[in-house]
């Protein structure tokens, strides 16, 4: 029986432990370059994880992680032996990314893709005060908070928890909605909103409290007007081995 992945890549990133780990694959396995694969294995941490997604996004192409990194939420375990029967094994999590339009204060119109959130953020000591419009009505006229975070389920671990936003279960439609250090209202600890959602974040006097949009590790700086969509079209497949899949991974931490 043909394997699912006749055609593999290597991806590393340049720390040691990765480009050690790559050799050894490389020599062990026959290999090809990453744009004429079926399979790319990414060698590294969840940044990489997010590079190589990045990287694929306009011709995706599944992604299997081994972890040569540190936290490696989105990765394998690192195993020399048995890769291809591994890779036969694996379970698909397919994840959408959040488009970005960001329009600064000299008028330019800016786009960016996330896998994991599109955050806008405080460039001074001054708070940001923001308005938040969900799907062309305004949800809050004005947000006094050193900013806010969208967030895809995939990337609801990430910086979305850290700021005390809910975990997402991966097949959720849903898009987390949180302020970072909301100043007024108090109350307000952010929403959840359906994955179809259209999210436009206008700066309150962009001119004096200057406020940054980033899109996963893309930014743009002295921005007014933010607008943020799922793009369903597009579908991003990570790998990983049974009982290890990504939406397992998203319930086991909730449970700490």
């Amino acid at each position: 029986m043909p394997r699912r992945f006749s055609r593999i890549a290597f991806v590393a990133s340049p720390t040691p432990e990765a480009r050690e780990a790559a050799d050894l694959l490389m020599r062990r396995y026959d290999h090809v370059p990453p744009e004429e694969a079926d399979v790319v294995v990414a060698l590294g941490g969840d940044g990489l994880m997010l590079q190589v997604l990045h990287r694929f996004m306009n011709a995706p192409k599944p992604i299997y992680g081994m972890n040569r990194g540190t936290v490696g939420f989105l990765m394998n375990e690192f195993r020399e032996d048995g890769l291809l029967d591994r890779l036969e094994a694996t379970k698909r999590s397919t994840i959408h990314p959040m488009t970005m339009i960001a329009t600064d204060t000299e008028g330019r119109s800016h786009t960016a893709r996330a896998i994991n959130e599109v955050y806008m953020l405080r460039q001074t000591h001054q708070t940001a005060k923001l308005r938040v419009s969900v799907d062309d009505h305004v949800r809050l006229p004005e947000l006094i908070a050193d900013g806010i975070l969208a967030a895809t389920p995939a990337g609801s671990t990430a910086y979305n928890l850290s700021v005390g936003g809910p975990i997402l279960p991966l097949n959720a439609h849903l898009l987390a909605l949180t302020p970072i250090s909301a100043f007024r209202p108090r109350r307000w600890r952010g929403a959840l909103l359906p994955n179809y959602a259209r999210i436009r974040i206008d700066v309150i006097d962009a001119e004096h409290r200057p406020v940054a949009a980033v899109a996963d590790h893309t930014e743009f700086r002295r921005v007014c007007t933010v607008e943020t969509w799922l793009d369903h079209a597009t579908n991003l497949v990570l790998l990983h081995d049974p009982g290890h899949s990504l939406e397992e991974r998203i319930l086991r931490e909730q449970f700490g």
